[in-house]
């Protein structure tokens, strides 16, 4: 995967001391792979991004010292790129690729509720954002007698529906102010990952039926725990675990090599002024050995694409994060 780059930015105004207005732009999910153009598993996929970016102005409101209202219209921009290698049993591959953009609609609600001033309780809702990418398919190398069942087919000049779906998710929060120096922090949650849709595309030429395959992901389950520590000022270390349940079965697809994770995070904040801090951060989510086993219709040799078992080993993801605050 590489290194990948993200980023935020976050605007909020008091409009009184009840009454907040707010924008954020942010990469709300994103993922982008590359395996060698000849790997074994190129028939399954070769290349792959899938990133979604979102807009949400948003409104707060105080209802009363305890409790508090949030809400935001999340305007998502989604962007989907695919290639996968097509066999033509003689000579060199031919190749698929599909690319598209499309906006995405969705809304986050919260509430928070503090029934003293050390302690502060969360729940927030985000609503399921239909992409919904349709892409022409773009064909090229392909042997002319699979470009001919293809075309009898109706699948060679076509457009392709993927249904795509961020899943909606909810989760619970705490916060517990212990002393003048320890916090403790907790949450659990819950993600659709069920309603995704089908993203993985691939051409089985020694029978071409159909180009997409329904990935079958199973909702999951978040929970964590983590610390907040002042030290001598102006500093704050943050410190955290999480674990995060797999969203498929135990055999992974390749388009996606992830699955259930434990996470471990750590970072600190600086107070420059009243009215300026910053903080870098950095987390791992471990995902350890991750089982392959695709099964195609029928062998490599006759213009299937194949079985591809086997194992990545040793996974993990490294997060590395730079914030600021600027108060005016």
């Amino acid at each position: 995967m590489g290194w990948f780059p993200g980023g935020g930015f976050y605007y909020s105004y008091s409009v009184s001391p009840d009454l907040k207005l707010g924008l954020a732009s942010s990469g709300n999910f994103g993922n982008a792979l590359k395996y060698d153009s000849n790997w074994i598993g190129r028939y399954h996929v070769q290349e792959a991004t899938l990133l979604g970016v979102s807009l949400l102005p948003s409104i707060a409101y105080r209802v009363s010292p305890q409790l508090s209202l949030g809400a935001s219209f999340n305007a998502m921009y989604g962007i989907l790129k695919n290639q996968v290698a097509v066999n033509n049993i003689v000579g060199p591959d031919g190749q698929l690729k599909l690319d598209a953009h499309k906006w995405g609609y969705g809304a986050n609600l919260g509430v928070l509720w503090e029934p003293d001033a050390a302690t502060r309780l969360g729940l927030t809702w985000n609503s399921q954002v239909k992409l919904g990418f349709v892409a022409p398919t773009q064909w090229s190398g392909l042997a002319p007698g699979l470009a001919k069942v293809l075309e009898a087919r109706g699948m060679l000049n076509t457009m392709l529906d993927l249904g795509v779906n961020v899943p909606q998710g909810l989760n619970a929060s705490f916060l517990h102010q212990i002393d003048d120096r320890w916090a403790v922090l907790g949450s659990v949650g819950w993600q659709q990952w069920s309603k995704f849709g089908q993203v993985a595309v691939s051409v089985d030429s020694a029978d071409p039926r159909s180009l997409t395959a329904n990935l079958d992901y199973r909702d999951t389950w978040h929970i964590a725990g983590g610390a907040q520590y002042r030290m001598a000022s102006p500093w704050t270390l943050n410190l955290g675990v999480a674990y995060d349940s797999g969203f498929q079965n135990s055999n992974v697809s390749v388009m996606l090599p992830a699955n259930a994770a434990w996470r471990f995070g750590l970072g600190g904040q600086k107070e420059e002024s009243r009215t300026f801090n910053w903080g870098v951060a950095a987390e791992c989510a471990w995902g350890g050995t991750l089982d392959v086993d695709q099964r195609g219709a029928a062998p490599v040799a006759i213009g299937g694409r194949g079985n591809l078992v086997g194992s990545y080993k040793n996974t993990a993801i490294v997060f590395v994060g730079a914030n600021f605050n600027w108060k005016y």
